[in-house]
């Protein structure tokens, strides 16, 4: 008995030393898999929403849910889709892959990486727990004042959604200093900006968008909050105020967005298909800079979601020219993907069928956008379900889609074993199938003139057959979810070993073991050509191989100095600091101690981590 109670005890205690090194970790790969397992959670709590939302509208005077639980579910499945799940998801890509495709053994700044995970799960945290207190956010995912004002929108939902969006911004600036810092200064030597992956042009740009957009999302949360909590009148009309100017500052970060949302879904796009179609990427300047294009006009297109609101005829014709304008670079990556795929000698994979499932469903959306660029047009679809079909196709067809070929694609680097590809393309003619049928039916009852943001609608208006199919089909893309956890789940603990290079792929990360070690690399390679790895494997003759493999009698030296590369030592602080910005931004709603403690721990806490030491070298250095 006392063998069995000790082994217990070891037991318990392997377990939590283990939680402990989740909890602590600054390693990027670990961190990149707390963001995926994090976002997905929030993707099965969002799609449980949307459900909730179709069976309410399957039929006529639907009755499921009430109308104060509706917008509840209607305003947290937009913003947990938004910022829980698209963001964080295409942050795991960049958290694990950056530093293996740059030649880095970690990120520039391994606490903050850390930082941001803990900050972004205490900001959702703080918004999702409002469902405990019956204070669920409820005035829209957008926001807009002056139905969040404390006149229309009493108690303290608005302050749930308004502090835990500011504590998740913190989080995603913060993520993304980190990457431009990384991909300016760690890339392996020989590696120019010209040299780079297509998928880390795009992390690039998109943390540049990042930077610049969510100022303005700050400011207008923070003129809310002191509207709501001190009584100021930024947006009260009475008062002096302007609501409009919500509009503006939400749509400058809103448009941006968009980018931030699918620029990551373009370079996983853009790594599998030269991969599965045995090319090199076509035209990867034009590519670049087309990217580079999108994120400079997506600045400048933001009102065209507001020609409704009498901003006047020169100011509508100059928002629908830049509308417009910005679907060139777009059109170009477009024309690239489908030439880099011409006369390839296509693998239609998993990750390759989602890869083109994308192109077809996001070009769908891009289509749909220029007739809503169409001022006349506009007029007649705002505020209508025609916006809300375009805006799916844009967002799951033009990131979901690519990152579950993402999911394909990178899980035998992640884990070191094959997903099932019998399963895999079961998930995606189900997820393609099913998603088309929920969200272009959506187009008809928009043009129809069927209004979005409404719970509930009459009989007779022509819109029954359709509804019920857009919702029978949402159940479809739940189906889909469910045989894509069986496949990450099984494959898990049954797949095929991968091997280090199971595509025959392309970029750094498959010159490495899978999966990668803690350091990544052993000697950081240099880089002479934009595909090394392609170029290693298939050579031009001129000893490119010799950059990135070594012979046994190097592996061995290799080996004795494996002790001198010294990564960064776990770190609790960054967690520790978390916890006191959240704390800070829930005391708000609880008085005004309870936020100045917060303040103070934060404080406390970031000039203890400006103490600990970055790493312990060995006694030999």
């Amino acid at each position: 008995m006392a063998t069995v109670t000790g082994v217990q005890t070891r037991e318990r205690v392997s377990a939590g030393a283990a939680i402990w090194s989740w909890v602590t970790t600054i390693d990027h790969k670990r961190i990149g898999v707390l963001y995926f397992v994090t976002s997905l959670i929030y993707f099965m709590v969002g799609g449980f929403e949307a459900l909730l939302i179709r069976l309410q509208l399957a039929t006529p005077d639907g009755q499921i849910l009430d109308t104060d639980t509706y917008n509840q579910l209607f305003t947290m499945h937009g913003t947990a889709m938004v910022f829980m799940v698209a963001m964080p998801m295409a942050a795991a890509f960049f958290n694990f892959l950056i530093p293996l495709m740059i030649g880095a053994r970690d990120v520039a700044f391994p606490r903050l990486n850390a930082f941001s995970y803990w900050t972004f799960l205490g900001g959702s945290l703080l918004m999702h727990s409002s469902f405990l207190f019956g204070q669920a956010p409820d005035g829209g995912w957008f926001g807009y004042a002056n139905l969040t004002s404390k006149e229309y929108t009493p108690g303290l939902s608005i302050d749930f959604w308004g502090l835990g969006l500011l504590v998740l911004g913190v989080a995603s600036v913060a993520a993304a200093l980190n990457f431009i810092i990384t991909i300016i200064n760690l890339r392996a030597p020989g590696m120019t900006l010209m040299r780079m992956p297509v998928f880390v042009w795009m992390t690039f740009v998109t943390s540049f968008l990042i930077i610049f957009a969510f100022p303005a999302i700050t400011v207008a949360l923070i003129f809310l909050e002191f509207d709501r909590l001190f009584g100021t009148n930024f947006y009260e009309v009475a008062e002096g105020g302007d609501p409009m100017l919500w509009q503006h500052l939400f749509w400058v970060f809103g448009h941006p967005e968009v980018y931030i949302l699918v620029l990551p879904g373009f370079g996983i796009a853009s790594e599998i298909l030269p991969t599965f179609s045995r090319k090199p990427i076509f035209g990867y300047s034009a590519m670049v800079f087309a990217a580079v294009a999108i994120a400079f006009l997506g600045f400048s297109v933001w009102a065209h979601h507001m020609f409704t609101t009498g901003m006047g005829t020169i100011a509508d014709a100059a928002f629908a020219g830049s509308t417009m304008l910005i679907a060139i670079p777009t059109g170009i990556k477009m024309f690239n993907w489908v030439a880099t795929c011409f006369g390839g000698r296509i693998r239609l994979t998993v990750p390759m069928l989602f890869a083109l499932g994308f192109l077809t469903t996001f070009l769908i959306g891009g289509l749909t956008g220029p007739m809503l660029a169409a001022v006349p047009l506009d007029l007649h679809f705002q505020d209508t379900y025609f916006v809300v079909g375009h805006f799916h196709y844009v967002l799951f067809g033009g990131l979901i889609l690519a990152l579950m070929g993402g999911v394909y694609y990178w899980y035998p680097k992640i884990t070191g074993r094959m997903m099932s590809e019998k399963i895999g393309k079961w998930h995606f003619w189900l997820m393609f199938t099913f998603m088309n049928l929920t969200f272009f039916p959506m187009h008809f009852v928009g043009v129809d003139g069927m209004p979005r943001r409404v719970g509930t609608y009459a009989a007779g208006m022509g819109w029954d057959f359709w509804n019920m199919l857009i919702s029978i089909s949402a159940f479809g893309i739940a189906l889909s979810v469910l045989v894509f956890l069986h496949n990450l789940v099984v494959s898990y603990k049954k797949g095929k070993p991968a091997g280090n290079d199971p595509w025959d792929a392309r970029t750094l990360e498959w010159a490495i073991p899978s999966p990668p070690p803690e350091h990544n690399f052993d000697e950081i390679p240099h880089i002479t050509h934009r595909d090394q790895v392609w170029y290693d494997k298939y050579g031009d003759g001129h000893g490119s191989a010799a950059e990135l493999r070594k012979t046994d009698a190097d592996a061995d030296e290799q080996a004795d100095e494996e002790h001198d590369v010294h990564m960064p030592n776990p770190s609790y602080w960054p967690l520790v600091v978390s916890a006191g910005l959240t704390i800070a931004a829930a005391g708000l709603m609880i008085h005004i101690a309870v936020a100045v403690f917060g303040v103070l721990w934060t404080v406390g806490a970031v000039y203890a981590w400006s103490l600990e030491p970055a790493s312990t070298p060995s006694e030999e250095h």
